[in-house]
């Protein structure tokens, strides 16, 4: 058993944290091995920046024995030919077998990346529990069609697995956006190669171990780990058949590229978000909204891409609204990530951090007026927080408006009537998420049908979206296809028509 699988609460976790192993393996054909040119790189812990350990530089030569092998036990028919049922049987157990280690995938985030361990414990970690029992349980109550044809014609419509998905993964929710991606694919037969981002490897790794008690073949389940090159290895590989993604848009376009320039797989994109509350004067509950605009931006650190980072309210409330969002703002505020009260960590790394402190140093010099925060939190701790903050008389064509900053920054913007507002949401190049705040039945459907975004919350902020059973996902620059739901299975299978005449 790992050693962090067994962790208790409270001081436990201080100590399973100071003796935390991260493994440098990568995981192909079913074996930890070391990366072919035995090249690692540090992972440094944003909790207080220091060297926790390291990750396999995994490059070219990894990735092509990753395809290889994934390619060979679907070929085989090993796993893409056992009926539903068995299958199921397996993702279910996986599935049971990370809820088992809760504590201990998400120590692994915690440490890697910063996630809060109540986040990894509450949300997380439970989100891969349910992709795995859900699609498992699903998969074997999907039929195939038969088309109307003619009396002597039989026309069938199978779905069919597509091969080798490749899966490259962000750091912010490593865990649950693993199970998004992964799941589906195994569901319905594939075999898959994950890379996930270096920052948060080790908790792929480790559910790529359970995997394999699970009772899954070697070489369906591979991970291999590392940063540019990996994935542009994965992303030009001939034999991958499809490639999932979510991170940045300006990574998003490379994979469109390699795509393009090699066997034109198809390649299905979630590249964030600016999403926007949208909150005219009868909204209902005060303190739902003042919480939901403060979760929906500060938890994690902002570290969301469907996180409501614009505040559009209502000049007629503008001021009382900020008044009564400062007044909670330090429970979203940054803490220790191994304190259980903490809703919000450091940023997961250096780079990070500086990325983020250049948008606020921008919103500053484009005219805007840092209403809270603006600055680091806890130097002296020698890890990346940053306080929560909030940008007022923010105009629609500043940057901080306009870019996904993904980090723990408000920027407010007001309205006078309901044009102006749909306006203001619609004026950016994003549609991932929104919310509309009002207790007119008739204005929050004409607003939510106008908005241009993949999900509208009505008087909340995305507090379902992590449901299994709908899809995720959204439109313009934020991406296409979707996560979650029975809709996410189309991304992993391919239609045969089969035409019988007698």
């Amino acid at each position: 058993m790992h050693e962090t699988d067994t962790m208790a609460n409270g001081s436990d976790i201080r100590e399973a944290a100071k003796t935390l192993k991260i493994s440098n393996r990568l995981v192909i054909g079913g074996c930890l091995t070391n990366s072919q040119s035995g090249e690692v790189t540090q992972l440094i812990s944003p909790i207080d920046g220091q060297i926790v350990g390291d990750t396999a530089s995994g490059a070219a030569a990894d990735m092509d024995a990753a395809v290889r092998n994934a390619r060979q036990v679907f070929e085989s028919g090993a796993w893409s030919g056992r009926s539903p049922r068995e299958r199921k049987l397996v993702l279910v157990r996986l599935a049971e077998l990370i809820e088992r280690n809760t504590d201990g995938i998400a120590l692994l985030d915690t440490v890697s990346m910063g996630m809060p361990i109540t986040l990894g414990r509450s949300f997380c970690v439970p989100w891969a529990v349910n992709a795995f029992r859900w699609f498992g349980e699903a998969v074997d109550k999907i039929y195939d069609e038969i088309a109307p044809s003619a009396s002597n014609v039989l026309a069938m419509i199978r779905r069919e697995p597509i091969g080798v998905v490749g899966a490259v993964l962000p750091w912010n929710w490593p865990t649950g956006l693993l199970a998004w991606k992964v799941a589906p694919a195994l569901a319905v037969g594939n075999s898959v190669v994950v890379k996930p981002d270096e920052k948060s490897s080790a908790s792929a790794i480790r559910i790529a171990e359970l995997a394999l008690e699970a009772g899954l073949p070697e070489g369906v389940f591979n991970v291999v780990t590392g940063g540019p090159a990996a994935g542009e290895a994965l992303g030009r590989h001939p034999d991958v058949d499809v490639i999932t993604f979510t991170g940045s848009g300006e990574v998003g376009r490379r994979f469109q590229r390699y795509a393009s320039e090699s066997n034109m797989k198809p390649v299905w994109l979630e590249c964030g978000g600016k999403g926007a509350s949208v909150v005219f004067p009868d909204a209902p509950n005060m303190e739902a909204l003042v919480r939901g605009i403060a979760g929906g931006v500060f938890v994690n650190g902002g570290q969301v891409c469907a996180s409501g980072s614009r505040l559009i309210v209502h000049a007629d409330m503008k001021d009382s609204l900020l008044e009564a969002v400062m007044q909670v703002l330090p429970v979203f505020g940054p803490g220790d990530p191994l304190d259980e009260s903490s809703l919000s960590g450091p940023l997961a790394s250096a780079e990070q951090l500086r990325r983020v402190e250049g948008y606020v140093s921008l919103g500053v010099q484009e005219g805007a007026t840092v209403y809270a925060g603006g600055g680091r939190a806890f130097e002296e701790t020698g890890g990346f927080y940053m306080q929560p903050t909030i940008f007022d008389e923010v105009r629609p064509h500043m940057t901080i408006a306009r870019e996904e900053i993904f980090g723990p920054v408000l920027s407010v913007m007001t309205f006078t009537d309901e044009d102006e507002a749909l306006k203001i949401a619609n004026g950016t190049s994003y549609g991932l998420a929104s919310a509309v705040w009002t207790s007119d039945f008739s204005r929050a459907h004409r607003m939510a049908n106008a908005i241009r975004a993949g999900s509208v919350s009505i008087n909340n902020y995305n507090e379902d979206a992590h449901q299994i059973e709908v899809p995720f996902g959204g439109c313009k620059q934020s991406g296409y296809g979707r996560d979650k739901s029975l809709h996410s299975l189309e991304k992993y299978q391919q239609m045969k028509t089969i035409w019988a005449s007698y």
